[in-house]
C-alpha cells in the first residue's frame, strides 16, 4: 500500500499576513531608544558642548519632547551607532530624559558619512575645523562610492566629481571646499587658533603647507614674538618651506615684522571710553562723537594757526 501523506498548504491568510509583516518590517519606524545604548558616530567632527545653545536645547526637550527624532544605524557590538542627533542625544541627558526617538537605518560606512555630514553642515554656528573635517570625511566617502552615472550638474549637464558634489551640497566652491580641507592637515593646537579667531582663514590655509615639525616650530617662534602671521607672512613662509629654507630663525624674523595694518591703527578700548559717554550708548555713537569732537578741535588748532 502506498503511504497516504498529507500536504499541508499554507492559508491565504498566513500568506497575506506574512506578505504584510514583510513590508511592515521594511518600513521605517520612529523607536525610543535607551540613551545608554546610542554611541557617537566614529570621528565625528562636530563639537558638543554644554554652551548656552545645549542649554536652551535641554529647556526645549524639557518643554517639549524631542521634536524631530535622530537617526541610528545597528552596531555590529550591540547598541546603535548616531548618525544625526548628537547634541539631541546630549539635551535629552540634561533634561534627565532616559530614551530619545530614533529611526534606525541599515547604512554602509559610507553612506552613514554622508548623511551624517549632510544632517549637520548646515548649522550657522559651525567652527572651521568642523567644516574642514566634514568635508574631508565627505568628499572621502563619495570617492570611495566610486562615480555614480545618475549624478548630473542641472547647470552644465555634465557629471559632477566628487569635490564638485560637495561644494554643490554645501553651497560652496569646489576651491572652497578645497580651502577648508586643507585645514586637516594644520597641527591640533593652530587649529584651535583658527576656531578661536586668532590665526585668520586663509593665513591658515598657508599654514598648512608647512611640514609638522615646522608648525611645531612656528608656535615657539609666535609665542616669542607675540604675533600670529598675516596673509602674506604665512605666504612667505609657505614659500621658504617649500624652498626648504624655512627655519626657526627665519621664523622669527618674518614674525617680529610690525604688520602695516597695525601701524596704522589706532585702537581704544570700550572700557577706556564708556566713562566718557552714557552707558545706553552704542559704539557708533560713541564713534561719531569722537569724529564731531575732533573736527571741532581740528579747526581750533587751525584758526589758532592762522593768528
Amino acid at each position: 500500500m502506498k503511504e497516504n501523506r498529507k500536504m499541508e498548504l499554507t492559508s491565504y491568510d498566513e500568506i497575506f499576513s506574512t506578505e504584510e509583516s514583510r513590508q511592515d518590517a521594511a518600513r521605517e519606524k520612529v523607536m525610543e531608544i535607551p540613551l545608554s545604548e546610542l554611541y557617537a558616530f566614529r570621528d565625528h567632527p562636530f563639537k558638543v558642548q554644554d554652551d548656552e545653545r545645549m542649554m536652551d536645547t535641554a529647556q526645549s526637550i524639557r518643554e517639549y519632547g524631542v521634536l524631530v527624532p535622530a537617526i541610528a544605524r545597528p552596531r555590529k557590538e550591540g547598541g546603535y551607532e548616531l548618525i544625526s542627533g548628537h547634541r539631541r542625544k546630549r539635551g535629552c541627558e540634561l533634561a534627565g530624559l532616559e530614551t530619545m526617538p530614533v529611526i534606525v537605518r541599515d547604512m554602509d560606512d559610507d553612506a552613514a558619512t554622508i548623511v551624517m555630514v549632510d544632517n549637520n553642515i548646515q548649522r550657522e554656528s559651525l567652527l572651521p575645523s568642523e567644516r574642514a573635517f566634514a568635508y574631508r570625511m565627505k568628499l572621502e566617502a563619495i570617492k570611495r562610492q566610486g562615480a555614480r552615472s545618475d549624478l548630473t550638474s542641472a547647470q552644465v549637464g555634465q557629471k559632477l566629481n566628487a569635490r564638485q558634489m560637495v561644494a554643490k551640497d554645501a553651497g560652496e566652491s569646489a576651491g572652497q571646499i578645497q580651502r577648508f580641507i586643507r585645514l586637516t592637515k594644520l597641527i591640533p593646537q593652530l587649529l584651535d587658533m583658527v576656531d578661536e579667531k586668532k590665526i585668520a582663514f586663509n593665513p591658515a590655509v598657508e599654514l598648512s603647507y608647512l611640514k609638522l615639525q615646522e608648525q611645531v616650530e612656528l608656535l615657539d617662534a609666535m609665542e616669542s614674538e607675540q604675533a600670529t602671521p598675516s596673509l602674506s607672512q604665512a605666504q612667505r613662509l609657505k614659500k621658504f618651506s617649500q624652498e626648504g629654507r624655512l627655519s626657526l630663525d627665519v621664523m622669527r624674523a618674518i614674525m617680529s615684522e610690525e604688520k602695516k595694518r597695525d601701524l596704522d591703527r589706532v585702537t581704544i578700548g570700550s572700557d577706556k571710553l564708556q566713562k566718557y559717554f552714557p552707558k545706553s550708548w552704542t559704539p557708533a555713537q560713541m564713534e561719531a562723537q569722537i569724529i564731531k569732537l575732533l573736527e571741532s578741535w581740528h579747526r581750533k588748532r587751525q584758526q589758532a594757526h592762522e593768528r
